[in-house]
Parts: C-alpha cells; sequence; structure tokens
C-alpha cells in the first residue's frame, strides 16, 4: 500500500511538471509569431522607404530635365543665328523629352551627358549669319557693299565681334562669302589684282568676278576692308585679324554640299561670319 501511495504521488508530480512546458512552448511559439511580424512590418516600412525615395529621386530628375531645357531654349535664342548648333540643341531638346521615359539611373547618366553638351555649346562661339536679302542685299554679280549693310558691319557688328573676341579671347575672325548657282559668265581678273586690293592699293570694286568663287571673295573682302577700316580710324578690335574666304555656292545654309541648282536662291546667298582662336600651325611635308 504504502508503495502505491509513492507511485500515485509521482505521477500527480509528472503531471504537474507538463504545465511549465507547455507554457514554454506557448512562450516559444508567441516570440515566433512576434519576430515574424515585426519582421514583416519592417520590410513594408523598407519598401515604404524605398518607394519614396525612388518617387524623390524621379522628381529631382524632371526637375533637373526641366531646368536643362530652359536653359536649351536660352541658348537657342543666344545662338540662334548659328545653323549647326541650333541642329544639336534641338537634338538634345529631343533627348531630353525621351528621359523620363527611362530608368531613373539611366536618365541620370543621360543628363549628365546632355550637360557636357551645353558646356561645350556654352563655349563654342556663334556663326553670325548675314542673309543676302532686304537692306543687305548685294547687286547682282557686285561686292559693293549696300549702305545699310556697311551702317550693320560698322555698327552692330563691330560691337559683337569686340564682345565675342573679349569674352572668349579669340583674336582671328573668318569671313566667307557664300554665292547661290546661277552661272557666271564674267572674265575675272582676280589673278591679276586681288593682292593689290587685299593690301588696300585698290578699291573692291576694281574686281571683276569670272565665277561663283570669285564673287564670293570679292564681297568676303568688301567685308573685311571695312572692318579693318574702322579697326583702323577707332582703335577698336585691337589685335583682331581678319580672313577672307569663298565657299562659292558649293555649300547650303544647313551646312550640306548642294546639288546643282542654277536658278536664283536669295537663301543660299549669305556673309558667314566665323570666330576661331590663334593656333599653333602645324605643318605636313
Amino acid at each position: 500500500m504504502k508503495n502505491k501511495r509513492k507511485l500515485r504521488n509521482y505521477e500527480a508530480v509528472e503531471s504537474l511538471n507538463v504545465w511549465p512546458s507547455f507554457t514554454d512552448l506557448m512562450a516559444n511559439a508567441f516570440m515566433i509569431i512576434s519576430l515574424f511580424l515585426l519582421l514583416a512590418l519592417f520590410k513594408s516600412l523598407f519598401l515604404k522607404y524605398a518607394a519614396e525615395e525612388t518617387e524623390q529621386s524621379l522628381s529631382d530628375t524632371e526637375r533637373q530635365v526641366r531646368l536643362l531645357q530652359r536653359e536649351i531654349a536660352t541658348l537657342e535664342n543666344e545662338l540662334g543665328e548659328s545653323t549647326s548648333d541650333v541642329r544639336q540643341l534641338k537634338k538634345a531638346s529631343s533627348q531630353l523629352q525621351r528621359l523620363l521615359l527611362d530608368s531613373n539611373e539611366k536618365s541620370r547618366n543621360r543628363v549628365d551627358i546632355l550637360e557636357s553638351e551645353i558646356e561645350r555649346l556654352k563655349s563654342a562661339p556663334p556663326t553670325v549669319v548675314i542673309q543676302d536679302s532686304g537692306g543687305y542685299q548685294f547687286d547682282s554679280g557686285s561686292a559693293k557693299l549696300p549702305n545699310s549693310l556697311k551702317k550693320y558691319i560698322t555698327v552692330d557688328l563691330v560691337d559683337r565681334i569686340e564682345r565675342i573676341s573679349q569674352q572668349r579671347n579669340l583674336y582671328v575672325v573668318e569671313i566667307i562669302g557664300h554665292t547661290d548657282g546661277q552661272v557666271n559668265f564674267g572674265s575675272g581678273n582676280l589673278d591679276q589684282q586681288l593682292e593689290q586690293v587685299a593690301r588696300g592699293k585698290q578699291p573692291v570694286d576694281s574686281l571683276k568676278p569670272g565665277s561663283n568663287a570669285d564673287l564670293g571673295l570679292m564681297r568676303a573682302l568688301e567685308v573685311v576692308k571695312q572692318l579693318q577700316t574702322v579697326q583702323e580710324q577707332t582703335g577698336r578690335l585691337e589685335g583682331v585679324q581678319f580672313h577672307a574666304y569663298s565657299a562659292a555656292q558649293i555649300q547650303l545654309p544647313n551646312g550640306d554640299f548642294s546639288p546643282a541648282n542654277r536658278e536664283p536662291d536669295p537663301s543660299r546667298r549669305r556673309i558667314e561670319i566665323r570666330f576661331s582662336p590663334l593656333g599653333k600651325a602645324e605643318t605636313v611635308r
């Protein structure tokens, strides 16, 4: 009887020992569930933060794109007379429109490229184009400056050359004469007298063009002589050199070579003023 009583007591004690184990098990399960819930909460907060960061980054990119578009528009106004530069600016502007369709990282890379292109365009001097039309139109086959064109060169063009040369430390101004494709049937005398005219010993109107190349050079030289006159009489444009060239009828305003076209075309007749820094000459023999 005594042994049976001890056995019952032992079983009762063992039965009571199950509850602490069950309690520990439930506590551990609660901690695991709490940990999973906490991890889910952290993951949700991280995803929300990442989404907000991405949205903010895209918003910053959009603002940067809009700023670059305004800067390009300003440059287009400043370089409105430079055909090749305007084409590049318009191309850059169209590229900007596609930035918003790209991923955030790719957009930033393209923005960096466009910023570099804008900086390059900023540092490039403009090309001034004087169209042969209206009051600036030469008489057919003549290089004599119309009075309105002479006034423009003496006042406005001199101011502009002076400003651009000082801003960019440029000392060479290239004057290029362009004609249309009409055939010139004259008997030229440039081979005999061109040097005398260039040295100021003969007037430009003493020259007779035998080709469009002659005519383009004569008109460019007449512009150069007018600029040199201002330079000598006023002391302005100090140190600036002027070079006269002719492109005849070979180059269209957009820079492409022109096809054979013998019809009058005022849009092709023009004087281009380009600015170049002085560099060391390299002779190839």
